[in-house]
């Protein structure tokens, strides 16, 4: 994700500064990408660093796609240096996410999903839980979803969905998500093209009504990543022009982002 924000931002025409973090065994690396050499840097100074490059780059912002477990540690950093962020890492604990955000008062883009499109679809179906509730009491939902097998946690976007379906009348618990990582049952099962084993996000709801006479099913495949790089990006740009305002709101999502309009 980090390469694909990389070259999105830089097609976008976005100043990307040449400073990454990732864990400690990868500390001193180079990576070569759209013509900039990125050095990489280990957690064990990346306070110090972070906060040299905002003094640097005053306009900043910060774009973290890391793992469930450095979410709320991240967010503590980039709180305590001042900088904005975007947060497109699914996991962590999310409430203590937004009580860092508030406490610190840093203006970020927190969303489980980055996709433009697949954000619309899970606003559509926010909309039609607080307009329906109930409408699909009795049904049965079986949830599938399938991402490489680099994706530790269950999909935040499943969550959410998940969540409109309960509010629409349907009883189902988190841990019935039917997670797919094993790069075989992707292929065979889900149907997931080889080439996009290593990148992609299929999604499945199947709702079921109580006599078995009807049946529901929403769909959402993505193959590679450049809808959520895309995404990333006008989250970025949307956030520049609040802390450029210097906006009331500090804490905004990718609906926000969408209500906004296009940023390019």
């Amino acid at each position: 994700m980090g390469k694909s924000v990389i070259q999105a931002a830089d097609s976008a025409g976005l100043h990307v500064v040449p400073v990454s973090f990732d864990a400690e065994k990868n500390s001193g690396q180079t990576v070569e990408l759209c013509g900039k050499k990125i050095l990489v840097h280990g957690p064990s100074d990346r306070e110090r660093i972070l906060a040299s490059v905002f003094q640097e780059y005053p306009n900043l912002i910060v774009v973290d796609y890391t793992v469930p477990a450095a979410v709320n540690d991240n967010a503590e950093l980039y709180g305590k240096v001042g900088v904005p962020f975007v947060m497109g890492t699914t996991g962590g604990d999310r409430d203590q996410l937004y009580k860092t955000v508030e406490e610190s008062k840093v203006y970020a883009v927190i969303s489980p999903q980055m996709g433009k499109q697949v954000v619309a679809f899970l606003a559509a179906m926010e909309i039609m839980a607080e307009q329906f509730p109930g409408a699909f009491s009795g049904y049965s939902l079986q949830v599938m979803e399938s991402h490489q097998a680099g994706k530790l946690d269950t999909s935040g976007t499943a969550k959410a969905i998940i969540s409109c379906f309960q509010k629409l009348g349907v009883s189902f618990d988190m841990d019935q998500i039917q997670m797919i990582r094993d790069p075989k049952q992707q292929v065979e099962m889900v149907g997931v093209p080889e080439e996009h084993l290593s990148g992609h996000a299929f999604h499945l709801y199947h709702l079921t009504s109580p006599d078995q006479t009807v049946s529901f099913e929403f769909q959402h495949n993505v193959c590679g990543r450049s809808i959520y790089a895309e995404g990333t990006v006008d989250a970025v740009l949307f956030l520049a022009k609040k802390v450029k305002l210097k906006a009331d709101k500090r804490i905004y999502n990718m609906i926000d982002v969408l209500r906004e309009g296009n940023m390019r």
